[in-house]
């Protein structure tokens, strides 16, 4: 049977070749991984990125920040294009441009060079990301094989976030930062090539593209982003700050009703009406709220704190990683079990725990029982609590749909990073200034955790509220 767009039972595909469904799975959890591995990397690299560019404190912020702000700005657009030209060309062009632009950051000659390249960066992300997940989506059913995957597919989320700390931190202390970076071109290539050999072609998908969504969501959600970055520099009541987010609103109402006339739209409201999938959506922008702030503050309290260089810092995420990988991979039977709504409340507790936990730390904590036992239970809530997440949030979705709502799962995704690590610098600062002492460090890791454990008490809150109740579709 010929594999078509948004067909996933056919045996060969269209120019009779079998699908090697174990390929591609390959294929997307190695390209995924190599996004949220530089996504990482970046934390254990700044100081070394500060001196060798001559940035300021407020131009590093946009090493990252540029990034941030093309990925969540173009990623319905990048996401619905898969749906509309294709996702095997949406995902191998994707790739192409990450590729690229992790070249030109690491061969970054000054601070305008490597801004740019981030920001072309975060461009091939908002692509590839989605495109991973709806590819994922469209080449294995549901049932068990799709949980599986998924499962894997969130494992790599959570392990790519740790490990990059660690890859960061080696590379900067033995290397240099540009070498992560440049890590990403062979597997780039390695992964373009295995695209094109064993991803199937896929036809394009009827009907016109939203242009008037496209250009909506990405300016929307570009304002919206850029108006959260400039509040960490100039605060809420500077024009920086306002204006864009009042801009990124208008807009978005303005998507919010173009999407309820147009034919095929670019973020196709219909995913909101099932309040499981919205509480899938809102639960992860929480969680990675916190989640975010986790890595970034645990990163400065492991440096500035207890004084531990970049690559003793990365390896101090070592006990996550290992234990968010083996519950990871026993999270499809915990799910089969259990059900994946219980599976997911049991993870955001522990989570929340394990974040309460560690907020605790302080200058005069160790590190095995103020870090390390907090991490371990925080990597057994994420590895309960991933895979479960964005199953719920793609279940019951049409193939055709499948680009759309791997969009939006990413889009919640991205403004949860954002907007967290956003607030959770604002609470840190308010706490302790800019110093950067132990004691006023610790001061500020104290604080934004604390706040984190508050997002992950919300998060519980609307599992509860949301994802828990059954329905009449629901067994």
């Amino acid at each position: 049977m010929a594999l078509t767009e948004g067909t996933t039972t056919g045996q060969e595909t269209a120019e009779g070749r079998p699908v090697h469904r174990g390929a591609i799975l390959a294929i997307i959890l190695v390209s995924y991984f190599m996004i949220i591995l530089d996504n990482s990397i970046i934390f254990t690299g700044l100081p070394a990125i500060e001196r060798t560019m001559g940035f300021s404190p407020t131009e590093l912020a946009w090493v990252q920040d540029a990034y941030t702000l093309t990925f969540g700005g173009a990623l319905l657009l990048g996401a619905r294009a898969g749906d509309i030209v294709g996702r095997r060309r949406m995902f191998i062009a994707g790739l192409v441009v990450f590729t690229f632009a992790s070249v030109l950051v690491g061969a970054s000659p000054a601070g305008w060079w490597m801004v740019a390249a981030r920001a072309l960066q975060g461009i091939g992300s908002a692509v590839l990301a989605p495109s991973s997940l709806s590819l994922l989506t469209a080449t294995f059913e549901e049932g068990p094989a799709r949980d599986r995957a998924v499962a894997l597919y969130a494992a790599v989320a959570g392990i790519g976030a740790s490990l990059g700390l660690v890859v960061g931190g080696t590379m900067a202390d033995l290397l240099s930062w540009r070498a992560g970076f440049y890590l990403n071109f062979p597997i780039g290539v390695a992964m373009i090539a295995m695209g094109v050999r064993f991803i199937p072609q896929m036809g394009r998908g009827r009907g016109r593209f939203d242009v008037a969504g496209a250009l909506l969501s990405t300016l929307g959600m570009g304002a919206l982003v850029f108006a959260i970055v400039s509040s960490a520099d100039y605060g809420w009541a500077a024009p920086q700050a306002w204006a864009p987010l009042a801009a990124g609103i208008l807009l978005l109402g303005l998507l919010v009703l173009n999407e309820a006339r147009t034919a095929q739209p670019i973020m196709p409201l219909g995913l909101f009406r099932n309040r499981i999938r919205v509480g899938a959506y809102t639960v992860r922008m929480l969680y990675m709220a916190a989640m975010m702030g986790f890595f970034y503050f645990t990163t400065q309290f492991l440096q500035e704190v207890l004084h531990w260089t970049p690559l003793q810092a990365g390896a101090g995420f070592l006990p996550m990683s290992a234990v968010n990988f083996a519950v990871a991979m026993a999270a499809p039977r915990l799910v089969a079990r259990f059900g994946a709504r219980l599976v997911l409340l049991a993870g955001v507790v522990l989570t929340f725990a394990g974040m309460l936990w560690l907020s605790q730390a302080g200058a005069g904590s160790q590190y095995l029982v103020a870090v390390a036992v907090p991490m371990v239970v925080i990597g057994v809530g994420q590895g309960l609590a991933l895979a479960p997440m964005t199953g719920l949030a793609i279940t019951g979705v049409a193939p055709s749909e499948a680009g759309a709502a791997s969009g939006v799962v990413n889009t919640f995704h991205q403004l949860g990073s954002s907007v967290g690590l956003a607030v959770l610098v604002a609470v840190g600062s308010g706490a302790a200034g800019d110093a950067m002492d132990p004691a006023a460090v610790g001061s500020r890791v104290h604080s934004a955790l604390e706040a984190a454990s508050v997002i992950l008490a919300a998060a519980v809150v609307l599992v509860v509220a949301l994802v828990l109740p059954r329905t009449r579709h629901t067994r």
